[in-house]
């Protein structure tokens, strides 16, 4: 180590145990003197600001190239020496490169960011000459992905109709529902891809579509939406499979699986396509309603349904009402006018669940109708919308069933939402939120009340499908004519179109009878087809013997009858002797399967 100052220069060897000394040293001790030593010390303090250390790589072990060195005086560093010494370590040589590699790759990044700014702003003819094209290449995809989305959330409702299904039926009745529920979605996915989205979506008539069978011939995108076209098949299908699954809901107990197949297979493949191509087809009669050359021009608007209030669940509804009325009550039904009451449900628990997970899957079902990520305000209206109704709907089904009960009934506040949800499908997009609760919670007390209704006419429908989805898809179908605000039209690829002649304008803001009476012929014409095909299709399957299953067949339990094994073999009740000495609907089993339990007294 090298110290320098002034006259004074000293060089200590590290690791030597006698350093020699450089001029005017004693040559016998080879050490530095006290007097250098105590001068040392008394400078120190300058040393620290004037001293420069440089390392002796001849007597180091370190390996490292000593730094040339300059007074402040002024001397001037050699550079490209002190360069060369470093790069003689493979160190220095090794971050030499790392740096030069790293200044290297900053200026190609710096490079590849800056031509397409530049290109821009010079232009790009190609582009600059169609702009349209331009933006449907980014709009379209967008639009795409979020009907996808929307599609993945109504199919996901699926596992939310079998759980509310087989919550409120009876235990030995779980594996019918979820066998119905499955097989139906699989059916209908066929039908949908062969027959019904043709039937329903293509060109043809006002009553019905001609072309795409097999999904044959069909375009890129779907019409003026932009949308992929089999993502808009994928999103309609899931719409498709919710109708056929509400259907099932008031048969269970006492339908056959075959007899399950062949309506399922009406329904999915022949009602609800072709009365759908009258709402929501390209040239659908009630789409062309009250325009010029149309059906009923004195109207003067056409029916709306943003999202299947009518086209969907007064559908599935009232269908399901038609088989309810074929089928008649499970046996051990007793009515309340006769003395009875329902049959109670055997798991509230899943019931309740899959209530929550059908106003999950709304989020699809009602926003995903845009069908344009790109309207992102009429988007969030349709969920904020939803939201409300729901909650008004189940908080409006409670209070109104506490005098009825004098309980805080689950069931009536599960029903209540959904009630709510199924009410604001088809106003969701014209309506504000306060117009949104007032729909939402009127749902929930005619759910109640069409409960009590079913009840009365001794139709026995096991978890409300009829009163929730039949009743409330005919009110939420009319609330569009009462409470649209008149400020929004329709929702389109780009953006919303709120022009003046789309403008939906109901009864209570001051928009007249037009809105309403357009509604009300439709829903009209929509409930009246769908019970009369709705009959007429479970009487021809009534007649082939499989509709219902034998009486000893439902005693035993129709899972153990048709499917072969109960959903809890450990929880098996046997049943008694008599088809009525028990309203509770015990029975379902084998007696391998459990004992015999007799209603209690």
């Amino acid at each position: 180590m090298t110290i320098s100052k002034g006259r004074f220069k000293g060089r200590f060897s590290v690791g030597e145990a006698t350093p020699t000394a450089h001029r005017g040293t004693s040559s016998d001790s080879g050490l530095v003197s006290n007097k250098m030593l105590k001068w040392l010390w008394r400078n120190c303090s300058n040393l620290l600001t004037k001293v420069r250390v440089t390392i002796d790589p001849r007597q180091s072990g370190s390996g490292l190239k000593p730094l040339p060195t300059h007074s402040r005086s002024g001397r001037r560093i050699d550079n490209w020496r002190r360069l060369g010494q470093r790069l003689q370590d493979p160190e220095w040589r090794r971050y030499g490169y790392l740096l030069l590699f790293s200044k290297f790759v900053a200026i190609l990044v710096l490079a590849l960011v800056a031509i397409p700014i530049v290109a821009h702003f010079v232009g790009s003819p190609v582009l600059a000459a169609d702009p349209v094209i331009k933006a449907n290449d980014i709009v379209n995809p967008i639009n795409t992905l979020w009907t996808l989305l929307a599609a993945f959330l109504v199919f996901g409702m699926q596992a939310g109709f079998t759980m509310l299904e087989a919550g409120f039926s009876r235990a030995r009745e779980t594996v019918n529902v979820l066998m119905e529920c499955i097989v139906d979605t699989c059916l209908c996915g066929i039908l949908f891809y062969a027959i019904g989205f043709a039937f329903m979506f293509s060109t043809g008539n006002g009553f019905i579509g001609g072309n795409w069978f097999f999904l044959q011939g069909a375009p890129a995108t779907y019409q003026s939406t932009g949308v992929a076209f089999l993502a808009f098949w994928l999103f309609q299908f899931a719409f498709a499979d919710t109708c056929s699954t509400i259907t099932s809901g008031s048969m269970i107990g006492r339908t056959g699986f075959v007899g399950d197949l062949l309506y399922s297979t009406g329904v999915s493949g022949f009602i609800y396509p072709i009365i759908g191509h009258w709402v929501w087809g390209p040239d659908g009669f009630l789409v062309s309603m009250g325009s010029e050359n149309n059906f009923l021009p004195f109207v003067g608007t056409g029916f709306r349904d943003f999202a299947g209030s009518a086209v969907i669940h007064t559908v599935g509804g009232i269908i399901a009402l038609a088989g309810a009325i074929v089928l008649g009550p499970r046996l051990g039904r007793v009515f309340k006018r006769d003395g009875g009451g329902p049959m109670l449900p055997h798991d509230l628990t899943i019931a309740a669940v899959g209530g929550l997970i059908l106003w999950f899957g709304w989020y699809g079902f009602n926003p995903g109708s845009t069908l344009s990520a790109m309207d992102f305000q009429g988007t969030a209206r349709v969920a904020a919308n939803t939201t409300l109704a729901a909650c008004a709907g189940g908080l409006s089904a409670m209070f109104v069933g506490f005098p009825k009960t004098k309980k805080w009934d689950l069931s009536y506040t599960v029903n209540g939402f959904l009630a709510g949800l199924v009410s604001i499908t088809c106003p969701c997009y014209w309506v504000s939120p306060s117009g949104a609760i007032a729909i939402g919670a009127i749902g929930g007390a005619v759910v109640v009340w069409g409960i009590d209704l079913l009840e009365w006419l001794r139709i026995d429908d096991p978890i409300g499908a009829v009163p929730v989805h039949g009743f409330c898809g005919i009110w939420g179908t009319l609330s569009l004519g009462l409470f649209a605000t008149g400020e929004f039209g329709a929702t389109g690829p780009f953006a919303p179109d709120n022009s003046a002649p789309v403008l939906v304008q109901g009864l209570l803001y001051g928009g007249g009878m037009q809105v309403l009476t357009a509604q009300f012929v439709g829903s009209a014409i929509v409930t009246l087809s769908a019970f009369s095909l709705g009959m007429a299709l479970m009487a021809a399957v009534n007649l082939t013997g499989t509709l219902r299953v034998s009486a000893e067949g439902e005693l035993e339990g129709i899972d153990v009858h048709e499917h072969g094994i109960p959903a809890y073999p450990e929880y098996v009740i046997q049943p008694t002797p008599s088809a009525h000495s028990s309203s509770y609907g015990f029975g379902g089993g084998d007696r391998q399967f459990g004992q015999k339990f007799e209603k209690p007294e």
